[in-house]
């Protein structure tokens, strides 16, 4: 559009008539955008912003008296404010390459004062000191015209023909000398130790692979022996595990025989035993039932042979009694008693003899009886033929 001005990024758009700018400055300062300017009635320039640069290379005098030659790069720029702007502009902006020309000169007035305030040793030892005080005193007078200084380099410090930079650096070289011999001996030495270490690891992994070797060899012919012995080693394995399959058999075997000869043998047998224990017993007790039985009839036949008899014995005493003299004073009574105590006397026999065969044990009941009846019989008949002696008194 015309009488539209834009500047550059790293431009300052200045425009000069009409108002005036700020702070009173006699033109008004744009950046970043456009402006409308009027032709004819405004005048426009544009100031670089971008980063510039100075060299400087300048004989200074130390505080020893010494003469270096230093060079030294400076990169400056205007400020970016509104002020420096105005500054730099006032200055600079008919001739822009001055900003270089005066930089260098302000910084080699400034070199020149801070080195001869330092010993060769600090300037050279201490580079960034230099340039960090010769930044600190350009500072304020860089400001004012409107210039700010990015960096400072010293690229290099020359002292010429005097050798004092070299001699300063003799003990050095000569201490880095004997460190650099003494690294070299060292570096030998390891080289030397490293040699002797890679033999003595060569030839261990001989001894090594000559065991591993030997070891593999050894296992081969184990092996080989053991696949040699295999089939008779198997063999003998499956007859031994025929073997005690086998004995396992016969074991089983033996043990269903012996069960099978106390279920068929002994269980009857021992059935066998008990039965004949119990029909033995049986017959024992049945024998013994017997006997009593026949102990029991003997006592009942003794009593019936007894009762029979009785009347015979009442009879011979009756006998006896016929052929005796006897008075009999009170007459039937009498008679009546004689003949009852005939009958207790029977009875008195009868119960003596059953008291006898009581005692009897050994099976000779029969003449015994028979015998003991005799006896009593005898007995009586001789009491009965004593008493025809005299005459008895019955009561």
């Amino acid at each position: 559009m015309f009488g539209y001005r834009v500047p550059a990024p790293d431009e300052a758009m200045l425009i000069s008539g009409g108002r005036r700018g700020l702070g009173g400055a006699p033109f008004r300062v744009v950046t970043g955008h456009g402006k409308f300017v009027l032709p004819v009635f405004r005048k426009v320039r544009f100031l670089t912003l971008s980063m510039c640069e100075a060299e400087v290379t300048e004989t200074c005098v130390t505080k020893q008296g010494i003469s270096l030659h230093v060079r030294a790069v400076i990169a400056f720029k205007v400020g970016n404010d509104h002020e420096s702007i105005i500054n730099a502009g006032q200055r600079f902006l008919s001739d822009q390459e001055q900003m270089s020309v005066l930089t260098g000169r302000i910084f080699a007035g400034h070199l020149r004062a801070i080195i001869g305030s330092m010993t060769v040793e600090e300037i050279v030892t201490e580079r960034q000191k230099l340039a960090a005080e010769v930044l600190d005193t350009s500072k304020v007078e860089m400001a004012k015209i409107g210039l700010i200084v990015d960096s400072l380099q010293i690229q290099s410090i020359d002292d010429g023909d005097t050798g004092y930079i070299a001699a300063m650096s003799a003990p050095h070289k000569a201490a880095i000398q004997r460190q650099a011999q003494i690294a070299q001996a060292q570096a030998t030495q390891a080289a030397v130790e490293k040699e002797q270490e890679a033999a003595r690891k060569q030839a261990e992994y001989a001894r090594q692979t000559a065991i591993v070797k030997a070891e593999y060899s050894a296992e081969v012919d184990r092996a080989q022996a053991q696949a040699a012995q295999a089939g008779p080693l198997a063999q003998a394995h499956a007859q031994q595990e025929v073997l005690a399959a086998q004995t396992e058999l016969a074991e089983r075997q033996a043990k269903l025989r012996q069960q099978q000869l106390v279920a068929e043998v002994v269980r009857p047998a021992e059935a066998e035993a008990e039965r004949v224990r119990i029909l033995a017993a049986a017959e024992a007790q049945r024998m013994k039932i017997q006997a009593e039985a026949a102990a029991s009839y003997d006592r009942v036949a003794l009593d019936r042979m007894l009762i029979d008899q009785l009347p015979q014995i009442v009879k011979e005493a009756a006998g006896g009694l016929a052929g005796a003299n006897v008075n009999v004073l009170n007459g039937a009574d009498g008679l009546g008693e004689i003949a009852a105590g005939l009958v207790s006397q029977g009875l008195t026999i009868l119960d003596s003899v059953r008291q006898g065969l009581g005692q009897d044990k050994d099976g000779q009941g029969g003449q015994g009886t028979r015998g003991d009846v005799n006896g009593l019989l005898q007995l009586h008949s001789g009491k009965e033929r004593k008493s025809d002696d005299g005459p008895v008194d019955m009561d």
